[in-house]
């Protein structure tokens, strides 16, 4: 053992250097090693793909060539997501069941290295929706930051990025009609302490969702409500219950503030809110938030979903919500994410019974703006403390009695940006643990193993220290 600011941590051996098949993250569903057939990469090797696969190609940055090399091939028969890496000795060929699949090969290609260890890996997801989620109501972070931090998640083959666009704090995306939304509740001064202001405008949010396809990565857009609706209060007093100014909030509080059941503008805002965000957003998905609704009476609750959730569907989306709203009669296609840390959930078990998806996304083990441990320097503590062992050693579908893997659509990691200043903050806390979630999402239940992970996450240490990623050094992976 050693001790580590007064902890104690089991001594572990430091992996050898030579690179396996198998040291990427998240661990490939079949490897099969073939150590006689290393291929080594070079300024000269090219690249030679079929025409649908051309722009997947040019994430390899390397020559383009009609006799490459490293072949990109599709083949139908293939999952998907799925993909086959066959590395020998004088050829690399990659082969994938359509482009989405071949990104995600090329994600494995790219952290292998120029060395590539030979044999063959045959891999596909265990869940379609893997998901990570940037708050930016509380704390904005510009497009080009965004865009940024999909790079990032893209190599963990991340598919999801929910983007929680509205809150009691700010209102972060532009909407015809409603100008005061961002004039005023994406304005200076809104974020918690005041501090991250601004807003996207349709364009900006246009060009994130189009990066993000880029790299197969769908954006999932959250309007909050029928609560954390301050920012909307404060811009148009009009839709409270009394039609009387309310005043701004940069606190983190919540449960505080409800749209009006009763009123029918509250309604004509909502659909039009609802229908902007579905004509920008061509992902399938519009998650409508419903969590913590405090201060809406329960039949008012259900009678604002009875006519709200229906609403995405209309304009050919998918209505996901956090799991309060499996309280409710739900449409057939409505997604449940569920976020509690304890306890069971008799309302998600009855809408998986009812055949609802859900995604699982409990605080205790997937928010990445908990702390570390009691010294992280930023992160909250509500749901106990998050490790990179934590964040890795469970399963979706142990986690809720009566919610299975059959009614699993995926997991997500959420991060919230209540104590978020900066995008070396919102690194900070999504490493290393944002890998640990992405291999639970991934990789086959019956294959992982946290000694294996820590050792091949310890290999990122230099990867993120060249590229300047502010990770937190955790003490229990054994950094490169």
């Amino acid at each position: 053992m050693v001790i580590v600011m007064g902890k104690q941590f089991r001594v572990f051996r430091v992996r050898p250097q030579t690179k396996q098949l198998s040291d990427v993250i998240p661990l490939p569903a079949s490897v099969r090693p073939d150590p006689a057939a290393n291929f080594t990469i070079t300024p000269g090797t090219a690249v030679s793909a079929v025409p649908e696969a051309a722009a997947v190609a040019a994430f390899l940055d390397l020559p383009i060539s009609a006799d490459g090399a490293i072949r990109l091939r599709l083949d139908e028969t293939l999952p998907a997501e799925g993909y086959r890496l066959e590395i020998a000795a004088d050829s690399v060929t990659l082969t994938g069941g359509t482009p989405q699949g071949l990104f995600w090969g090329i994600q494995t290609l790219r952290q292998l290295g120029s060395d590539l260890p030979g044999g063959v890996i045959e891999d596909a997801p265990r869940y379609p929706y893997r998901g990570a989620m940037l708050d930016l109501a509380r704390h904005f972070f510009t497009a080009d930051e965004v865009k940024a931090h999909l790079d990032l998640l893209a190599q963990f083959k991340i598919n999801h990025l929910h983007l929680h666009l509205t809150d009691d704090q700010g209102w972060r995306l532009e909407i015809p009609g409603w100008p005061r939304l961002t004039e005023v509740s994406g304005g200076a001064g809104t974020g918690v302490d005041g501090a991250g202001p601004g807003f996207l405008t349709l364009a900006e949010y246009a060009s994130i969702v189009a990066y993000a396809a880029e790299r197969f990565i769908t954006i999932v857009p959250e309007i909050d409500m029928p609560g954390h609706v301050n920012a909307v209060h404060v811009a148009y007093p009009e839709l409270t219950a009394d039609g009387q100014p309310v005043a701004p909030r940069t606190d983190a509080e919540v449960g505080y503030s409800s749209l009006v059941a009763g009123l029918e503008e509250t309604y004509a805002f909502v659909e039009d809110v609802i229908k902007t965000v579905a004509d920008l957003t061509p992902g399938p998905y519009l998650h409508i938030g419903g969590d913590e609704c405090l201060s809406t009476p329960p039949e008012d609750y259900r009678t604002f979903l009875a006519r709200v959730l229906p609403l995405p569907g209309k304009y050919g989306k998918r209505a996901i919500g956090w799991h309060e709203i499996a309280a409710t009669d739900l449409p057939e296609s409505t997604v449940v994410q569920y976020w509690r840390f304890e306890g069971e959930s008799p309302d998600v078990a009855r809408a998986a019974a009812a055949g609802r998806q859900v995604i699982m996304a409990p605080a205790d083990r997937t928010y990445l703006d908990m702390k570390y441990d009691a010294d992280t320097r930023l992160g909250l503590d509500w749901a106990g403390h998050l490790s990179v062992e934590r964040a890795y050693d469970w399963d979706p579908a142990d986690r809720l009695p009566g919610v299975g893997e059959e009614s699993l659509l995926g997991v997500e990691a959420p991060l919230w940006s209540e104590t978020l200043r900066s995008v070396a903050d919102v690194q900070y806390l999504t490493f290393p643990r944002l890998p640990a979630i992405a291999e639970v999402a991934w990789s086959p239940r019956g294959s992982r193993d946290w000694a294996s992970f820590r050792s091949r996450l310890a290999a990122f240490g230099p990867r993120w220290d060249a590229a300047g990623i502010t990770y937190h050094r955790s003490p229990e992976i054994d950094w490169l």
